[in-house]
């Protein structure tokens, strides 16, 4: 399981709720009021996940990508576009669409899941890695992939990409409490369903790691 530590543990709070919607609504403001263009992420175009092309990667999806900071051009975007389109839909027609990770036993995240061999398939392209492959994977399965970048990999000590079970793990501790609390902060920052309580987490521990919020914590007491 994953242990959220030091100032994402407080956002992640209910002490820490407040803070913690304040920052989520400043992130997902869209442009130009807001400052962060992975406000667009989720929303571009409707969603990855929207029906027309929830099994198929679009030129939009890369574009999606693109606002958080990680490009799939050249060869690559015509592997994922063209050259591997046959083989990429229908591995994502295997992942369903109305499932979250916190749905899911904890048996079916073994080596057989869809999703690994998704992101097997993603990942053989050149120049396509992991922070690119689960970037693109949450775009069309935002309520079941989580992304895994460097910033969040150094926040919560990620080892060797070990990411999906720990995090099922810590959603679904104690009745899915941390689930429940991520949906509570959604709520709190008045965002939509369209935004999963994966990328919430995601949010914070992004934005904690890259010092972009740091909690107002009361200061302690003098002795």
């Amino acid at each position: 399981m994953i242990e959220p530590k030091g100032d994402l543990a407080y956002l992640l709070s209910p002490v820490g709720a407040e803070e913690a919607a304040a920052h989520l609504r400043a992130y997902f403001t869209p442009l130009p009021v807001g400052k962060y263009s992975g406000a667009h992420f989720e929303r571009l175009g409707g969603g990855g996940d929207r029906p027309s092309i929830a099994d198929e990667f679009t030129a939009e999806d890369l574009i999606a990508v693109s606002m958080l900071a990680v490009e799939v051009v050249g060869d690559a975007a015509l592997e994922v576009l063209e050259l591997r389109r046959a083989r990429l839909r229908e591995l994502l027609r295997r992942v369903p669409t109305d499932v979250a990770l916190v749905d899911l036993e904890p048996e079916s995240l073994g080596p057989e899941w869809p999703v690994r061999a998704l992101y097997r398939e993603l990942i053989d392209i050149r120049l396509v890695g992991e922070t690119a492959a689960t970037k693109l994977l949450a775009r069309k399965r935002p309520h079941l992939v989580p992304i895994l970048d460097s910033v969040v990999t150094n926040e919560l000590s990620i080892v060797k990409g070990n990411y999906w079970v720990p995090l099922h793990a810590w959603l679904t501790a104690d009745g899915r409490a941390n689930h429940h609390h991520l949906l509570a902060l959604r709520s709190l920052a008045g965002l939509g369903e369209e935004i999963s309580a994966l990328r919430i987490f995601d949010v914070l521990a992004w934005l904690v790691g890259k010092g972009y919020a740091l909690p107002r914590k009361d200061p302690a007491p003098v002795q």
